[in-house]
């Protein structure tokens, strides 16, 4: 366990507070739209009564989050939704300066990692809020018993959303939940921008490696890969996309990219970033391949997508050679590194995504549970989509935030698209 426990989370160390709230308050400022939703909370006090269990990346952006959370009347306990991505100095601040239960400690075990989540359950929640469906999971195999007080949920990413669809198809699924990814304000931006940006920054900061001249492997060309490629091609370094859908990788020729399978791939790569959301993407054949030297690093949610344990095995010792960076010796005397043990690299190694891009995927987890306490009981236990008016409603608050206008259909114009006499 960790050095600070209290009875209202279980943090590093407390006298981080004071420099995590300064880095709160600095993120809030690139946070406009949740601002503008908190002050609206704080009136209209939407989430009165509730209970929250949220198990999100314990950063600056989330701890706005749970801020507005709180000031619309709602009771929060948070836990992290990864071992490695939490920032202890704001898990401290929301515990001693925001008074929010926290639980989280940046490189906790597994079995603390999972004590944590429970110990978020033990509020009781009625609303869930997660990051890749671990407190859903949990809810529908050890905690059954907390089932039938919970009126609904969201889910923050794209490997949760594929998890939570399998349970609703199968109708496993007990209660309704809002695919916040699915909203157009949080995978454009901020799969592609935050994730292309924050997974380099984690790469550079783990390694200081020169990107420009590099051949980089990006294994997936959804909103996630397409930003990855989009900024290590800025930065200079040649992409190569593997792909399995074959739409996808046209897609990524078009847009000038090589695309090759990643067994051609693994021989010639020099930094390898998954982000696909399956498992062993990069395995025993691949690992055979690899240059001396190949980079390794995953910004999909789960530390899967890298055969590690083969590659454990394969190699003849491994050792850390700088923080976050693990070194594999193979038998036959190539080294190749596994960055943040092959978890997100852009929370292991770096911060996350920017306070600005953020600003919207958490605007829309803030409207959304708002929906959810209001329509609740009209719902089916199933994921629906972020309601187009709520999507909208945060793009506009967005460009306003940012001073920038749009022009508007006239009348004529509205009557001419919603016709069909005209134009004939």
């Amino acid at each position: 366990m960790s050095a600070t426990a209290t009875v209202s989370g279980d943090v590093k160390d407390l006298s981080l507070a004071d420099v995590g709230r300064r880095r709160i308050e600095w993120a809030a400022q690139s946070m406009p739209v949740l601002a503008a939703i908190r002050k609206q909370f704080i009136k209209t006090q939407p989430l009165a009564g509730m209970r929250v269990a949220a198990c999100l990346h314990v950063t600056t952006e989330t701890a706005n989050l749970m801020i507005t959370l709180r000031d619309g009347g709602a009771s929060i306990a948070l836990c992290a939704s990864n071992p490695l991505s939490t920032q202890d100095d704001v898990a401290a601040a929301l515990v001693r300066e925001y008074s929010i239960p926290t639980f989280a400690i940046k490189g906790e075990s597994n079995e603390v990692y999972y004590s944590h989540l429970n110990s978020a359950l033990d509020s009781k929640p009625q609303i869930t809020m997660d990051d890749g469906a671990d407190v859903v999971t949990a809810l529908h195999t050890k905690r059954k018993d907390l089932l039938a007080g919970i009126v609904g949920g969201t889910e923050e990413t794209t490997t949760g959303v594929i998890r939570l669809r399998a349970m609703a198809k199968d109708k496993v699924l007990a209660y309704p939940i809002i695919a916040v990814n699915d909203a157009l304000t949080k995978h454009l931006f901020d799969n592609r921008y935050g994730t292309g940006q924050s997974t380099i920054d984690g790469i550079i900061r783990a390694t200081n490696v020169l990107l420009a001249g590099m051949t980089l492997v990006v294994a997936g060309y959804g909103w996630c890969g397409r930003g990855v490629a989009m900024r290590a091609r800025g930065l200079g370094a040649n992409v190569i996309v593997t792909e399995i859908d074959p739409t996808k990788a046209i897609e990524a020729i078009m847009d000038g990219y090589r695309v090759m399978t990643m067994h051609d791939a693994a021989a010639i790569g020099e930094v390898f970033v998954t982000v696909t959301g399956n498992k062993n993407v990069i395995a025993r054949d691949h690992f055979e391949r690899l240059k001396s030297g190949a980079i390794l690093c995953n910004s999909g949610h789960f530390n899967v997508e890298i055969d590690l344990d083969t590659l454990g095995a394969m190699a003849s010792s491994r050792r850390e050679t700088r923080a976050f960076v693990e070194e594999f010796a193979m038998r036959d005397g190539r080294k190749i590194y596994v960055l943040g043990e092959g978890r997100l690299i852009n929370l292991a190694a770096a911060e996350g995504h920017p306070a600005s891009v953020m600003d919207m995927s958490f605007a829309n987890q803030a409207l959304s549970a708002e929906y959810m306490v209001k329509n609740h009981a009209s719902l089916e236990k199933k994921v629906y989509s972020v309601p187009e008016e709520l999507d909208k409603q945060v793009a506009k608050m967005k460009l306003e935030s940012m001073g920038v206008a749009i022009d508007r259909l006239s009348l004529e114009q509205e009557e001419y698209l919603a016709g069909w006499s005209e134009g004939t």
